[in-house]
């Protein structure tokens, strides 16, 4: 399933989306593009064609590949207007927050931040230039509802990026640069489907019972399913359209009920 979208709101619009090739980025890749975006986005290595999208082959947690992207980007389209970054991910080494080696905490906030604030660093002086554009993080709910042990880094590096995303919004509204978060919960990508083979194999049982098994580690799932990618793919799109344009600075949490606070 697939949300339909007006194939004319993002005419023209020229969109940079991080980690765009699979889960989540691809959906955001396929949405922007349903609603008449041109696109561009990148990945680590060789990549499936996506029709209609600009690709280049940079690994974004160096400031090499940050770089690589985001002059290509200039030189291809002549600017960005909307940057959405889906760019993220945990190793999730077991042992807990002892077996988490200098190495590996530096390869979590390289990838779930500093990828993210290099991109805005060398493209959104472009939109203030002209004063106009908008951003959209994604976070995760791990960063206000940590889980022990094995994502500890990636969830402190999404803290981060929250609460980086905040501090711009404040610089950057009265310029013309709207910015935003998306945090999803657990979103059924590929990788939330091998999670879950994963942990039938390790315990046995049927894949409804480690799906279930996997919603009660992550702090439960009121509505008894992860998100699917076009649902948040969606989100993302709309707090980057012209519908959204009063919302700034805003975070929009898309978990199912997981975070059991307001």
């Amino acid at each position: 399933m697939t949300i339909k979208a007006d194939s004319t709101e993002f005419a023209g619009k020229r969109v940079l989306v991080s980690g765009g090739t699979k889960g989540l980025g691809r959906a955001t890749v396929e949405r922007f593009l349903a609603g008449g975006a041109r696109v561009i986005t990148a990945a680590r290595g060789a990549a499936e064609p996506i029709e209609g999208v600009e690709f280049i082959q940079a690994d974004l947690t160096t400031a090499e590949g940050g770089e690589r992207l985001a002059h290509a980007a200039l030189d291809r389209f002549g600017g960005i207007d909307i940057l959405a970054h889906n760019l993220g991910g945990s190793a999730m080494p077991p042992g807990g927050f002892v077996a988490l080696t200098d190495d590996l905490w530096l390869s979590e906030i390289n990838l779930n931040l500093l990828a993210t604030v290099r991109l805005d660093r060398l493209l959104i002086p472009q939109m203030v230039e002209r004063g106009n554009g908008a951003v959209v993080h994604v976070t995760s709910t791990q960063a206000v509802l940590p889980l022990p042990e094995s994502t500890t880094a990636y969830a402190a590096a999404k803290a981060a990026l929250r609460t980086y995303s905040k501090s711009i919004s404040k610089e950057l509204g009265p310029k013309g640069v709207r910015v935003n978060i998306v945090c999803p919960g657990w979103i059924m990508t590929e990788g939330a489907v091998d999670l879950v083979k994963n942990m039938q194999a390790a315990k046995g049982g049927t894949f409804e019972e480690a799906r279930q098994a996997v919603m009660a580690w992550i702090g439960g799932i009121p509505i008894g399913r992860g998100a699917e990618p076009y649902e948040v793919a969606d989100v993302i799109a709309y707090l980057a359209s012209g519908r959204a344009a009063a919302i700034h600075g805003a975070e929009i949490v898309i978990d199912g009920g997981t975070v059991p606070t307001v």
